[in-house]
């Protein structure tokens, strides 16, 4: 039976768990190729092995995303290979000190604004040509509640999320004559550690999990899902227009 995503090159960030193991996994069962990108071998290899008992196929790339080279190397190995890119899904991100802004050491907010925002610009340089070579390159970037609420102590997160949205809005806009699709997914409240560590009191059974989540990312990533330059809210199960200012 044909999948609707055979032939299809994706890549994906955060692989090695949570939201991303569990994207990386769907993606595959849809018949994409995936490139899972995570620092933990272990945990790639894990997906790897998951994603064979599938029928399906991946490549592992051990990559710290603070690793700027290698990251612009990353482009040009996909098109040594396959010659275009059809899917990016860029879900990795860390949650950052839970502190009182004043409180924040400069290295560590550095390291969670190069991870979870310029780690994504870094892609976006690295990858765009490649999408644009894609008949319907899609590139999906993850969010967070965080992004509006911005709730004290989790300032360096809620400010990088922010960030993310912004890039990826603009990133929407510079491609809205081209085949290439951009879509901000906002999972919300997740049984995943990240939440566990922001949460350490939250019953984790009440929360839905990576894996339910992971099909509607996947809708994004198909030719045939056509939106972009929105946030699509799973709470709501729809694409909602960022609201502009009052």
């Amino acid at each position: 039976m044909s999948k609707p995503l055979s032939s299809r090159i994706a890549v994906v960030t955060g692989a090695s768990r949570g939201i991303g193991h569990a994207v990386a996994l769907e993606l595959a069962r849809q018949g994409a190729h995936v490139l899972a990108i995570a620092r933990t071998s272990g945990g790639l290899e894990e997906l790897d092995d998951a994603i064979k008992a599938e029928g399906g196929s991946a490549t592992l790339v051990p990559v710290d995303l603070k690793d700027f080279a290698a990251l612009d190397r990353l482009g040009g190995a996909i098109h040594a290979r396959w010659g275009k890119l059809d899917i990016l899904v860029a879900n990795a991100g860390i949650l950052g000190p839970v502190s009182p802004l004043a409180h924040v050491d400069p290295p560590v907010w550095q390291e969670v604004l190069d991870i979870n925002v310029t780690a994504n610009w870094r892609l976006i340089r690295s990858l765009d040509p490649l999408l644009r070579l894609s008949d319907a390159g899609r590139a999906i970037f993850l969010t967070s509640g965080a992004a509006h609420k911005c709730d004290a102590y989790v300032g360096p997160y809620s400010i990088s999320k922010a960030a993310v949205e912004a890039l990826a809005r603009t990133y929407a806009a510079e491609t809205a004559a081209t085949n290439v699709k951009v879509m901000i997914f906002s999972p919300g409240p997740t049984r995943t550690r990240m939440r566990a560590a922001l949460r350490p009191g939250e019953d984790p059974m009440t929360l839905k999990t990576p894996q339910e989540i992971a099909p509607e990312i996947v809708r994004l990533a198909l030719p045939s899902s056509t939106q972009s330059g929105l946030i699509y809210d799973w709470s709501q199960h729809r694409a909602l227009a960022p609201q502009p200012p009052a």
